[in-house]
Order: C-alpha cells, then structure tokens, then sequence
C-alpha cells in the first residue's frame, strides 16, 4: 500500500487493482473479477469511467464531487423553495427531494405526488438546480421522468425488475439506491437490469445496510465504495442522512464518503428539520449544510478532486 492518500490503493493476494480514488480504468485481480454476464456494468466490457451529465453543465462521475440535497419530502411549496435556495447557495447542483414517498407506515405522509413533481420543476428553473426524485412505481415513472434530470429507484425498489426495465426504457439517468439487505453482486445485477432496457447512464448509492447494530438507521458500508470502483465503470454516490438516521453523524460520514472516493453526496436538508413530515431527525439545516460543504474542500483537494 501506498503512502500517501492520492495514491492509495486496493491491494488483493498481492494484485493491484484500481486505486481508490482515480476514476480511470485498471486491470482489476481476480478476487474482484466482474461476474461473467455483467455485460454493461463491469470494466471488462467499458474500459473508460462512465460519465453522467445532467443538463445545465452539471455532470456526475468528473473529478468534480457533485453534492445532491434537499428535503426527504417536498411538502409544500415555501418549504422546497427555502431549502433550494439554502443548498444552491452553499454549493449544491443537484436538488433531491421526494413527490411520492414510500413509507413503512401506511399512515404516514405519502408525498405531494404530482403537485410535488410541479414544485421540483419550479425550483430547479428558479434556482439552475439539477432534480433528482424517486419513481415508486410503473405508474409514477412517466410523470418523474418528465421532470426529474436523474430517476431515483429508491432501496425498497432495487430489485423490482419490472420497474427498473422500465426506468432504463426511458434512457434517462438513473440513481440506483442499494437495497437494506443486498449484496454487492445484487446491487450491480440490478443495474445491469436498467442499462439492457437502454439508459446507459446509471448511478449507484450507498445508503446503509441493515445489520445488527441498533444505535444507528442503517450501517453505511464505506467498504463499497473502493469495491465499486474496482469492479464497476458506474459513478458512485453515498447517503450518508439514510445510513446515519441522526444529524449528527452526518457530517463526519459525509467527510469519510468523499476521503473513499465517491463521485457525490446525496444528503437531506430542511428549512426546519423539527417540523419536516418525513426525515426530521436526520436531516440538516441549511447552516449545517454550509458548514458541511465548506468542510469537504480540504478532503477533495486530498484525493485530487474539488466540490
């Protein structure tokens, strides 16, 4: 292993593989050899880092780390645009947020649904955001993917195969969130599910496992992030707000994140966390999101890579 972090990089039964941090293409050992039929999403049959652009000049997987928020749920118009204006201000590109939000429980707040899509829309012409917004299902996609630059396929979703053949069938941008309990393989089959119906362009999100630890929502396996890159050409985003579950925590797995080479953060942010319908405990205010921005520059510039 290397000395320093820039050249850090991933050593298997004494093989090189590809280094952390570089989004260019190496021979990857045979412990991390693709399966044979990732006909698209393995290195094998893509030599060159796959990159994502997304309207307005913003693109995903340079060497630029992309940072992606917003609230978990768009719940009214004031609230979306105070929290779009909050995270362009502190440097973001990218808006996420939810119009259909699937819940664990039936009773809680579903979305806005379509009047959130309008929303998103309004933002992002107002402020030059990208949006990114979860499809939830085959009857949601088509009105997502009028508005939205990149389809999220959310972690309850990752492998409903019908739907994610329908999300590539689009050729839109897809961001492709890791299931609670998938492996890595499964994670990548499901990819190869969107690029064969025809979007070329997929991302993959890390937004915590389940394991058996309580203390936190999920276990955010930074692990992947290195692994990824080995076995895959596919951009690499991490949630940390979905794994931590706490604000807190945020921050510091956010920092972690990019350190381990992801191409961008997605993380939640609202004007007023203590009253947000969904994600209130882990999402950051719009002071917290600034700092947390400011704080990633250093840690960019380290692996060679800016904000």
């Amino acid at each position: 292993m290397t000395n320093t972090l820039s050249e850090l990089t991933v050593t298997v039964h004494e093989s090189e593989v590809r280094s952390t941090y570089s989004r260019g293409a190496a021979p990857v050992a045979p412990a991390l050899a693709a399966r044979d039929d990732w006909r698209l999403v393995s290195w094998e049959r893509h030599p060159e880092p796959t990159t994502i652009p997304l309207g307005g000049g913003v693109v995903l997987g340079s060497t630029q780390v992309l940072l992606m928020a917003g609230p978990c749920a768009v719940e009214n118009e004031d609230q979306l645009m105070a929290a779009a204006h909050a995270v362009a201000a502190a440097g973001a590109t990218v808006l996420r947020g939810g119009a259909f939000k699937p819940r664990t429980s039936p009773y809680s707040f579903q979305g806005l649904l379509i009047q959130g899509l309008k929303f998103l829309d309004a933002a992002r012409t107002r402020f030059g955001l990208r949006i990114v917004t979860e499809a939830l299902d085959q009857e949601s996609l088509g009105a997502v993917a009028e508005v939205a630059d990149m389809i999220q396929i959310g972690a309850r979703n990752m492998q409903n195969f019908s739907l994610l053949s329908a999300a590539g069938a689009t050729k839109k941008p897809v961001l492709l969130k890791r299931g609670f309990a998938a492996t890595i393989d499964e994670w990548l089959y499901a990819a190869e599910y969107v690029m064969a119906a025809g979007s070329p362009f997929v991302a993959l999100a890390e937004r915590g496992i389940r394991t058996f630890e309580p203390r936190t929502r999920n276990t955010l396996d930074l692990a992947a992030v290195p692994l990824l890159r080995a076995l895959t050409h596919l951009p690499i985003v991490v949630d940390p707000s979905h794994a931590a579950g706490e604000r807190a925590l945020v921050p510091a797995l956010s920092r972690a994140a990019v350190a381990a080479g992801a191409d961008a953060l997605i993380v939640e942010v609202h004007p007023n966390p203590a009253q947000a319908l969904s994600d209130g405990p882990q999402s950051l205010t719009p002071h917290d999101f600034t700092q947390l921005a400011r704080s990633l520059a250093p840690i960019a510039a380290s692996v060679d890579r800016v904000v």
